[in-house]
């Protein structure tokens, strides 16, 4: 009797597998993911143009598939001067809302755009205007304000863990160097609730 039970348990384990549809893009569920990126045409070589970034944000997901997202990023852009590069650093936060478009049938992988307001600060080599060889920054420190536009990817590998990839695009006034910045970002969010 208690082989039979397990034969019957175990052919219905087979017969039902792929059946339950995830529980994903649920209002309500929360999110919390880390991403780290290119900006500007990333370079590894002592040269202009190193750039990364690096950010954290918080997701909550509303009706119809679509989220808010508030988070905070780091971005650090050098420049060579010389034989040196000089670092232009911008902390800001960020929040905005994505909108989801297309999915596929499994809830497997989602395609959103989104749209975020930014605020956060500028600063040029951390604040230290006179170089090494006596030159000196005219840039100065600034407030920086604006907003992103961004193109997301998300590839479920469990009902709690994310892949992200995502390409956005960052206009912020108040900098001194440069108004626009492109990312090409990767992370993991995972589903805290």
């Amino acid at each position: 009797m208690r082989n039979l039970k397990r034969l019957i348990l175990l052919t219905l384990c087979l017969v039902l597998v792929g059946q339950a549809q995830a529980q994903r893009y649920l209002p309500g569920q929360k999110g919390l993911q880390v991403t780290v990126g290119a900006v500007d045409g990333f370079n590894l070589k002592k040269g202009d143009k190193q750039a990364f970034c690096l950010g954290i944000a918080h997701s909550t997901y509303t009706k119809g598939g679509n989220r808010w997202l508030f988070g905070a990023e780091y971005l650090e852009k050098k420049h060579l001067y010389r034989d040196i590069l000089i670092p232009v650093s911008q902390i800001t936060g960020e929040g905005g809302y994505y909108k989801q478009f297309l999915a596929d049938p499994s809830k497997t992988v989602f395609l959103s755009v989104g749209a975020s307001g930014m605020a956060g600060y500028e600063t040029i080599n951390w604040s230290k205007e006179l170089l090494f060889d006596g030159a000196t920054i005219q840039s100065k420190d600034n407030a920086i304000y604006g907003g992103a536009v961004t193109f997301e990817i998300e590839a479920f590998l469990t009902d709690r863990l994310v892949l992200l990839a995502n390409v956005r695009e960052r206009i912020l006034f108040g900098s001194s160097i440069n108004k626009f910045h492109t990312q090409i970002n990767v992370g993991v969010k995972f589903i805290i609730n």
